[in-house]
């Protein structure tokens, strides 16, 4: 699924300049703990989480996480957004919750990074 329709489905706020509203999306995973998200996601993966610190996007970067979804909507520092630029990682704000945006996210056909195929 492109980023374009992920941003509609869950109604969310794009915070980064200069994004690729075209890039495919293969599978989420929703986590606020960073050593699971290098442990289980995979490359061109979306990542939702309620932390909204530096170590997300050094984490996102190692993972390479396709984009970033705050959920509840948090917004992160202005460094946090500017190091996301200079990684080309897109970073959006959704107000739902993280068990709601996966619910979303699901019903409109992303799959989740932990399933085994």
């Amino acid at each position: 699924m492109k980023l374009r329709d992920i941003i509609q489905v869950v109604d969310g706020a794009v915070l980064t300049k200069q994004i690729n509203l075209e890039r495919e999306i293969e599978c989420a995973a929703g986590c606020d703990l960073m050593s699971d998200v290098l442990a289980f996601s995979k490359p061109d993966a979306l990542l939702l989480t309620g932390l909204t610190n530096i170590h997300v996007i050094r984490t996102a970067e190692m993972a390479e996480i396709s984009a970033i979804i705050f959920v509840r909507g948090k917004l992160p520092e202005p460094e946090v957004v500017r190091l996301a630029e200079e990684k080309e990682i897109p970073l959006i704000s959704a107000q739902y919750l993280m068990f709601d945006l996966c619910g979303r996210l699901y019903d409109a056909g992303i799959v989740s990074c932990d399933v085994r195929v």
